[in-house]
């Protein structure tokens, strides 16, 4: 294959990639607390040895997360919680793997844990699973800084918010949670400073459906281009070995 046609391939692998990416913010514009994700690509210039001229690649570099704030809406649940700063939420995952998140449309299960929709229980500022007693019927109050009361007065836990250092390595796991990769050595969250919650509220998806749907038209644009500029170079190999077998 000459340059054109691996250039044409980076191309097309990195708007998959990007397309992929896209289709998975798509479908968490609706998830509370979603924080999109954005690809990040790179031009490499290779150059011919004993030549001045180089050709272009599309290299995929991986992804960030856009840690913009999700719009903030009014439940009225007294046990929803929105997110509002850096920090994040933690959880207990079905599985049982420690996970941050910022998804606070939360309920109490028959035992009174406090979990999210998704079956995740959700954990205090040392990490231990947060249980309600079951005659308090979600009648709480939460305070802008975690802290869960009951009507009389009484301190009964507190919401765990963190800072996540490396959040950026960290692995998505569905419902907008993320948990430590399996290998490195990284630094361990911390409480979080700054960052408080707003009762009976949640924080939306920060994706914007019809910018990022605009996005999945122009990348699904880009990667019909290079896929037709593969097919092109293809035709005309083609057609030079036709022609050259027509000439012997």
């Amino acid at each position: 294959m000459d340059n054109s046609t691996y250039v044409s391939i980076s191309l097309a692998s990195a708007m998959r990639r990007a397309l992929e990416v896209s289709a998975n913010n798509m479908a968490n514009a609706n998830t509370a607390g979603f924080k999109g994700e954005r690809v990040v690509f790179e031009s490499y210039m290779h150059t011919e040895s004993g030549s001045g001229d180089g050709t272009s690649f599309v290299l995929d570099k991986g992804s960030y997360l856009d840690g913009t704030q999700g719009t903030i809406t009014h439940t009225g649940n007294p046990l929803d919680v929105a997110v509002q700063g850096d920090g994040w939420l933690s959880y207990l995952t079905p599985t049982g793997q420690r996970a941050y998140g910022r998804d606070g449309h939360l309920t109490v299960d028959a035992q009174g844990n406090l979990m999210t929709l998704s079956g995740a229980r959700v954990l205090d500022a040392g990490g231990g699973p947060i249980a309600l007693p079951p005659d308090l019927n979600g009648e709480v109050t939460i305070s802008a800084d975690g802290a869960i009361t009951t009507p009389q007065g009484d301190v009964i836990a507190a919401l765990g918010l963190f800072d996540v250092p490396e959040i950026q390595s960290f692995e998505r796991i569905g419902a907008g949670m993320f948990v430590p990769p399996g290998e490195g050595d990284l630094p361990q969250p911390v409480p979080a400073i700054g960052t408080t919650v707003v009762q009976g509220a949640v924080e939306g998806s920060n994706v914007e459906p019809i910018v990022e749907m605009t996005r999945m038209m122009d990348i699904q644009k880009a990667y019909e281009r290079s896929v037709k500029l593969m097919g092109s170079e293809d035709d005309l190999r083609k057609d030079a070995l036709r022609r050259l077998g027509q000439t012997t």
